[in-house]
Order: structure tokens, then C-alpha cells, then sequence
């Protein structure tokens, strides 16, 4: 079958509507705004700096999570990974390595994982559920291992100043935010690898006979996931200078929260780059401000696990809706 042909058959439910967007992007203002009014130091340099350092690792986990949810799956390890990635970064730059390799090797690491559950997925036939719970549980043993329990200090200062700088005025890691998320635009709305991922999370079997590699877009899908988050892992050792397998704990649960509140669908083939973006920076936000608030931390989770259920309610009653 001809590539034109295949593209104008899998042609996909397109992420989020620009009204959305425009929404979330409307809803994030009027927080900074409500915060401004009911806090004094929310408009402080400092506060808005470590705003976006907040939300920025979160938002490059969502962006490689959301692909992997738009082919209506899951991916339960980011978190595990980012912990991981840190480890080996860090043992790897104390074995003497140069960081660009360091880098290189870790980055590769995230993308060994991600081949390893889209094997375990396609050819073993196990749940996504399962595969990524089952690598977050030995990714944190594994480093908990390497590190003897304990933790591997980096002494490359040009490495560590790194997350901590800013440049233009814009902290570091919000750079690193765009770095990511407009190759994974271009990746996932104006090519044909996007719009295969879309067209298997809507129907796989439909997918496949349109002539979609099925099973190499899921590989393509959960290695994007992982790398992202080892990219995450790399820059959280940059930022708080030690690899440390127990780091980004319940992370995952943020970058799926973020995903989700930025349109994603659960159930696939619905997503956007520019959702989980925005849905993340609104997660920081109103972390920030409870802080800032003296609000228990307890209800940060309360808010955020109320979100998702009546996100995902409203996309179970748009779907129904649509049928």
C-alpha cells in the first residue's frame, strides 16, 4: 500500500482543540494572578525561577508520557527512570567519563528500557500496566544496588551549575522545556510517525490494515517515554548534584496527572503536546502556591488526584457523546 494512501487512511482524531488550549493557557493566568492578589511573594524573581524549575522536569516527563497514552497505553516506570538515570550518570561521571558521553550512555540507557517493555508488550504480550510497574520496582532496586543504599556525589561543578543558571533571565531547565517540546510537536502533528501513533491508539487492528507497523510504532511510542524521561534523570542530577535511586518518586503519577489534565485521553488517540505543557506548569502552580499558603501538603494530592477523575469523567461523557 502506498505511503499516501496509509496516511489519508489513518488520518487521526487531532490532540486538543485550539479553544482547550487557549483554556488551559487561560486558566494557568488567572492562577498566577489569584496567587499574585493572595500572596506576596508569588511575583517574587526567585519564586517565579523556582516555579518554572518545578514544573519543568515534570513537563518533559508528561510530553514523553503523553505519547506513549495516545496509543492507549501506560507508562508506570518515568519516575523509576528518572532515579536511575541519575544513578548511572553520576557513577559513570565518578568512573572518569567526560559528560558528553556520560550523557550519551545514559540517553542510550532510557532507550534500552523503552525497547525492553514495548518487547515485553509486543512479543510477551504483557499489559503495559504490568511491564512498567514491574520496571519501576527493579529500576529503584537496581540503583538502591549500585549505590550500596546510599547515593554517588557529582563533582563536575560546570555540570551541576547547569540547572541551577539561567540564561536570557529564564532559568535553564525552562530552556531544556523547549528543547523537547518542538521536535516533539513537529514528531507528533506534522509527521507521519504522529500520526501513526494516533491511529493505533484509535484502532490498532484498523491501523494495521491501513499498513501501520504496529508493533514499531509501540516501540516508538514507549522508547520516546523513557528517553524523555532519562533526559529528566540527567538534568535532576545537574540540579541537585548526587545520583540517587530514590529520587522522582510517584513522579510518574505527575507526569500522568499532567498528561491527563492537558486533554489527553486515557482511552488514546486523543493528546497534544502543548496540553500536558500547560498541564504541568498548572500542577506546579498550584503546588507553588499552596506552599507559599502554608496549605498541607496532603491536599496538593487531594487536588490533584479530584482533577484527574473529573477529567477523565468528562472524556468518558465526549466520548460516549461522540458515539
Amino acid at each position: 500500500m502506498s505511503t499516501d494512501t496509509t496516511e489519508t487512511k489513518v488520518a487521526p482524531k487531532r490532540g486538543m482543540s485550539i479553544l482547550f488550549s487557549l483554556t488551559l493557557l487561560g486558566l494557568l493566568l488567572f492562577l498566577w494572578l489569584l496567587l499574585g492578589f493572595a500572596t506576596n511573594s508569588f511575583w517574587t524573581p526567585n519564586n517565579i525561577s523556582n516555579l518554572l524549575r518545578q514544573g519543568s522536569m515534570t513537563a518533559i516527563l508528561a510530553v514523553g508520557q503523553t505519547f506513549v497514552i495516545i496509543t492507549a497505553g501506560i507508562d508506570l516506570s518515568v519516575g523509576a527512570v528518572v532515579g536511575f538515570a541519575s544513578v548511572i550518570l553520576a557513577w559513570l561521571l565518578a568512573a572518569g567519563l567526560p559528560v558528553w558521553l556520560a550523557i550519551i550512555l545514559t540517553l542510550l540507557m532510557g532507550v534500552a528500557i523503552g525497547s525492553f517493555h514495548a518487547f515485553g508488550i509486543v512479543r510477551m504480550g504483557l499489559p503495559a500496566f504490568i511491564i512498567t510497574l514491574a520496571t519501576l520496582t527493579s529500576l529503584r532496586g537496581i540503583g538502591l544496588l549500585i549505590t550500596n543504599g546510599s547515593t554517588i556525589s557529582i563533582s563536575n561543578e560546570a555540570f551541576t551549575n547547569f540547572a541551577r543558571a539561567d540564561f536570557l533571565g529564564v532559568p535553564s531547565l525552562f530552556w531544556m522545556v523547549i528543547v523537547v517540546a518542538v521536535p516533539a510537536y513537529v514528531f507528533l502533528h506534522l509527521s507521519r510517525w504522529g500520526r501513526y501513533l494516533f491511529a493505533v491508539g484509535s484502532n490498532s487492528e484498523a491501523a494495521r490494515l491501513s499498513g501501520v507497523n504496529v508493533n514499531r510504532t509501540i516501540y516508538m511510542a514507549y522508547i520516546l517515554s523513557s528517553t524523555c524521561a532519562a533526559f529528566v534523570g540527567i538534568l535532576l542530577a545537574s540540579r541537585i548534584g548526587i545520583g540517587n535511586a530514590t529520587q522522582a518518586e510517584g513522579w510518574e503519577l505527575q507526569a500522568i496527572a499532567s498528561s491527563v489534565i492537558g486533554g489527553t485521553s486515557l482511552f488514546g488517540a486523543v493528546g497534544s503536546v502543548q496540553g500536558p505543557l500547560l498541564g504541568a506548569f498548572i500542577l506546579a502552580t498550584i503546588n507553588n502556591g499552596a506552599n507559599l499558603m502554608n496549605v498541607n501538603s496532603f491536599w496538593q494530592r487531594i487536588i490533584t488526584g479530584a482533577l484527574i477523575i473529573l477529567i477523565v469523567y468528562f472524556d468518558q461523557l465526549r466520548r460516549r457523546g461522540s458515539r
